[in-house]
């Protein structure tokens, strides 16, 4: 497991390019909790979270699918939004995740890790120790 200093996170946070006029970050409970709290507070707008769970701490699969864990959070105004995961392994959270919330919501990616092009790092192989979780 790859330990990640919490200043290269903020750092690297600092110099990614968000789209423009984003309303609000949804964050993918657990994992994507304190990552959405990151982008929300960098980005200046406002917070919700959606509770899944699909994978367990060894980022393995528990389901056969996310299950949704409470109620959706109601997006109001909010029109343009980033749904914001910890990690990006094959997208099944995110895809679950954006089926719960408003069709007419503009929905974009954004991850912390994966090898995809919305994630903040992906020069790093393997899991990774977050700075804030307790292993």
């Amino acid at each position: 497991m790859t330990p990640l200093a919490f200043e290269d996170i903020a750092d690297r946070l600092r110099r990614w390019s968000f789209p423009p006029a984003i309303d609000g970050v949804v964050g993918i409970a657990s994992g994507g909790t304190v990552p959405a709290v990151m982008v929300a507070q960098h980005l200046g707008v406002g917070l919700k979270i959606l509770a899944l769970n699909y994978r367990d701490e060894a980022n393995e699969p528990r389901h056969a699918e996310p299950k949704l864990l409470a109620p959706a959070p109601d997006l109001g105004v909010w029109r343009r939004v980033l749904l914001v995961d910890d990690v990006w392994v094959t997208g099944a959270s995110w895809q679950t995740a954006r089926a719960y919330l408003p069709a007419e919501v503009e929905v974009l990616p954004f991850v912390f890790k994966g090898k995809t092009d919305f994630a903040l790092i992906r020069d790093v192989d393997g899991c990774v120790a977050w700075p804030w979780r307790v292993y």
